[in-house]
């Protein structure tokens, strides 16, 4: 049963798995959507997310394409620090974990990263970081669209337009109609969907691969992706675990759920998500080492990871390995557009346009974003921006350099407002220097250090006094549905 370009699966088959699971996904968010009685329902979801749900999304929004897909590319071109270099980002997780437990004590009524940031620093401070906030955050967007359209292409023969285009449209609806509900209700389903079918997936490959000859096949014509000390794939390593530690820190994804968990709950899950994402990005780059063994005809990097698990596999493999993948870039997709419609929403829209907004009119506003969303992510796929990795990690200076703004704001009360301005600046655009001076992988690296040196050196010498109950926002008008 063979689709378009070698595929594993006919285009039949790929489309009727994609009507079912897109069926599946919009009845859910409607049906979730019904607990959002208001804007706080719709965007924290009530505040009373418990430990079995909140792990559970926490995992499932880190399972991305990315990691299904980046991380077969990166082992395929660092090697062994490759495939590690990718797993080193559930540490972004395991520091978020006290972080969003702090979050939860300092600031009951939060709805945004940005009303930390505002609040915390100040409005220069917060202008740039909703700047670069949005700017990773589109790119995310943006590379789950893409892989979508990539892996229904590959396994089924599904054109990338069409692919990518459904994709994207099943997770605009359900986000639509439930908000934080829906997307961590679905993000639940697709956590046991992904961690079962990577066990499976696991397991059969280990019985048919003989990993001797995979050893000697890479040993033979890849012997480069076996040394331990390619100083590339070295900084990779570090530069991917910074990087991981500034999408979390500071993307309003992990915020928002932040305040969505009932107290006591935000460290417990962080840590469960980290341990049960931290073997995925091992189990599917080991697969790109077997790319030789198993002679996959490989028209692009980042489609190495589907291809290789289907040759194995073979028909049902690949159908589960459809489902896996559908549902790792749904549970993203759904977590990116409401916390970015949030941001923009409570942040741009609400405290910038139209302060004394209606309860409705702001709701109507938050719909609008998504679909705009929606609709600006498709354009930019359809003028193919790249790959995966060249369109994520352009992003990686800019979250670098939120590190230790962002940490240093929870903990240190006499942070200095100008110097975290400074250092986002600066490691923003140090960062983006190196990124195309030096490479790719050290971009997050040079963003990160830059702003670290400013944000303690600027405290350190000009330290000022933060009274932590500012934080401690009233949110009785987001209850009325105004802002005074």
């Amino acid at each position: 049963m063979n689709g378009g370009n070698g595929a594993v699966l006919s285009p039949q088959v790929g489309w009727l798995l994609l009507a079912l699971l897109g069926a599946l996904w919009v009845f859910l968010g409607v049906l979730w959507g019904k607990k959002a009685k208001n804007m706080e329902g719709y965007m924290v979801a009530g505040r009373n997310v418990g430990l079995a749900l909140a792990a559970a999304t926490a995992m499932a929004t880190w399972v991305t394409s990315n990691t299904t897909m980046l991380a077969p590319q990166f082992a395929l071109e660092l090697g062994v620090w490759g495939m590690l270099a990718y797993s080193t980002a559930c540490f972004g997780l395991f520091f978020f974990a006290p972080m969003a437990r702090r979050i939860r004590r300092i600031m009951p009524n939060g709805l945004t990263s940005g009303d930390f940031i505002r609040l915390r620093y100040g409005k220069p401070a917060w202008v740039l970081f909703l700047a670069i906030s949005l700017i990773y955050s589109f790119a995310w967007l943006v590379t789950m669209a893409m892989a979508g359209g990539l892996f229904m292409n590959a396994i089924a023969g599904i054109p990338f337009e069409w692919g990518m285009t459904v994709v994207l449209l099943v997770c605009v609806l359900y986000t639509l109609f439930g908000g934080l509900y829906a997307v961590i209700g679905t993000d639940f389903i697709q956590s046991v969907i992904i961690l079962f079918g990577v066990v499976i997936i696991g397991a059969v490959i280990y019985n048919r691969l003989d990993f001797d000859v995979t050893y000697q096949a890479v040993m033979t014509d890849r012997p480069a992706l076996l040394y331990v000390l390619l100083p590339a794939a070295i900084i990779a390593f570090f530069n991917n675990m910074l990087f991981g530690m500034g999408e979390i820190f500071h993307n309003n994804v992990w915020w928002s759920r932040a305040f969505a968990m009932r107290k006591g709950v935000a460290l417990r899950a962080y840590v469960l998500g980290g341990l049960f994402w931290l073997p995925i990005p091992i189990a599917v780059g080991f697969i790109a080492l077997t790319s030789d063994t198993i002679g996959i005809n490989l028209p692009r990097p980042d489609m190495l990871g589907p291809l290789a698990a289907s040759e194995v596999l073979g028909t049902l493999g690949a159908v589960l390995i459809f489902i896996i993948l559908f549902c790792s870039l749904a549970s993203s997709i759904d977590s990116l557009l409401a916390a970015t419609s949030d941001l923009v929403t409570e942040d741009i829209y609400r405290k910038g346009v139209h302060p004394n907004a209606s309860e409705r009119t702001v709701r109507l506003a938050s719909i609008l974003i998504i679909i705009g969303l929606g609709f600006l992510t498709w354009l930019v796929c359809m003028l193919d921006p790249g790959t995966l990795a060249e369109v994520l990690f352009a992003s990686g200076p800019l979250v670098g350099s939120a590190i230790w703004p962002v940490a240093a704001g929870l903990f240190w009360k006499k942070t200095n407002p100008r110097g975290v301005f400074l250092a986002m600046l600066l490691g923003s655009i140090l960062g983006l220097w190196a990124y195309y001076e030096i490479g790719w992988y050290s971009g997050a690296l040079v963003g990160s250090a830059v702003s670290m040196i400013i944000t303690l050196g600027s405290t350190l010498m000009w330290p000022k006094d933060f009274d932590w109950n500012t934080l401690n926002e009233s949110n009785e008008e987001l209850k009325k549905g105004t802002i005074q």
